[in-house]
């Protein structure tokens, strides 16, 4: 079992930064992750005793949980986004059989038919408001978080393709883009709207350092809608939210699964996207995306899930030092997973990856 980090880390948010802007080779190796599961937080938390001190009945118990977890792994921020903002989806559940299993189960979206399927179900969808988010934690952080920690805001937003395929069902949306197109843009036009509001008020607050939108566009073969559709009813959200976070002075990195080749050259050119996350072997290795594209955006994550999932501790240490020695000269690399820390990775490896990382050249 893992016991604790060789290779003590001081966060530090501005060089974070200055590493997803490839400003040269950092110091050290900086660590990202879209989120860990909360099974994952709540085993790492256990295991070291990061909660002692703290009530669980303290409103703001969470915001202190995430400075304490992500410090103690050596994250340079929190995440944190606009809370309160319901979006009804058709859900099916069925048991968790990870090793971390969640007691009420896993959920998925249905793909067959989501809540809005033609015009009636539009108009009666209980669309949420963004300009009603709620602003209590990132409020807190502001006064809380400490100097050298920022705020990644993400979470609950840029879900311009997810959003398209949860609210009218995958197969749904298929036959839509082919008879019903005028629904498709007035859905995608909503989503735009609300997230040009809701983003809008997350750069009011100046401990937000980095925007960070997640939108799976993708499977392992081709984009989940045709390019041209990406190109009309989703990219251009995407690029609103980046010319946004410019306009603020913050970088726009994007996480989205699947194989975005097709559109590769709209995220650059057009969007104008800082940086990429979530890489899965079988589509394209992170260390083949640094020769191709390393110059170009930020290259994030990229240690395969499937392969944290097989393989033990000294085959994740020996990955984690393979991929650095490729991706870290330059900058524009952070390590971590090729998608999140779900609970079904081993938490030993998880945490033999990250200390690796800390190790990395120290």
């Amino acid at each position: 079992m893992f016991t604790n980090f060789a290779t003590e880390v001081t966060p530090d948010w501005e060089e974070l930064v200055a590493c997803i802007r490839r400003e040269g080779t950092p110091k050290r190796v900086h660590h990202i992750e879209l989120f860990l599961d909360a099974e994952v937080q709540d085993a790492i938390c256990g295991r070291f005793d990061l909660l002692d001190g703290l009530d669980a009945t303290d409103p703001f118990f969470e915001g202190k949980k995430q400075i304490r977890l992500q410090s103690f792994l050596g994250y340079d921020f929190v995440r944190c986004s606009l809370e309160g903002l319901e979006w009804p989806m058709n859900y099916h559940q069925t048991d968790d059989v990870a090793g971390l299993a969640r007691a009420d189960g896993r959920s998925f979206v249905d793909s067959h038919q989501g809540p809005i399927t033609d015009w009636e179900s539009f108009e009666r969808y209980p669309w949420p408001d963004a300009a009603k988010g709620s602003t209590r934690m990132l409020e807190w952080y502001g006064k809380n978080l400490p100097d050298n920690m920022c705020v990644v805001g993400s979470g609950g937003f840029a879900h311009f393709a997810e959003f398209l395929t949860w609210l009218m069902g995958y197969e749904t949306l298929c036959v839509a883009l082919c008879e019903q197109r005028d629904l498709v843009e007035a859905i995608a036009r909503r989503l735009n709207d609300h997230y040009e509001i809701f983003l809008a008020r997350l750069l009011e607050f100046d401990r937000v350092k980095i925007v960070w939108g997640s939108d799976d566009m993708g499977f392992r073969m081709g984009t989940l809608i045709s390019p041209d559709d990406m190109r009309e009813f989703v990219l251009p959200g995407h690029k609103r939210m980046a010319e946004m976070s410019h306009a603020a002075g913050l970088p726009y990195i994007l996480h989205s699964c699947g194989n975005l080749e097709a559109i590769m050259p709209d995220l650059l050119n057009d969007v104008k996207i800082d940086g990429k996350h979530s890489f899965e072997d079988t589509i394209e290795k992170v260390t083949d995306n640094k020769a191709r594209y390393g110059d170009r955006l930020a290259l994030l994550g990229g240690i395969d899930v499937d392969f944290m999932c097989r393989h033990d501790e000294t085959a994740v240490r020996r990955r984690v030092r393979e991929t650095l020695d490729v991706c870290q000269p330059g900058g524009g690399y952070c390590l971590g997973t090729g998608n999140s820390v779900a609970n079904y990775i081993p938490v030993d490896n998880y945490l033999a990856m990250v200390d690796e990382g800390r190790n990395y050249g120290a």
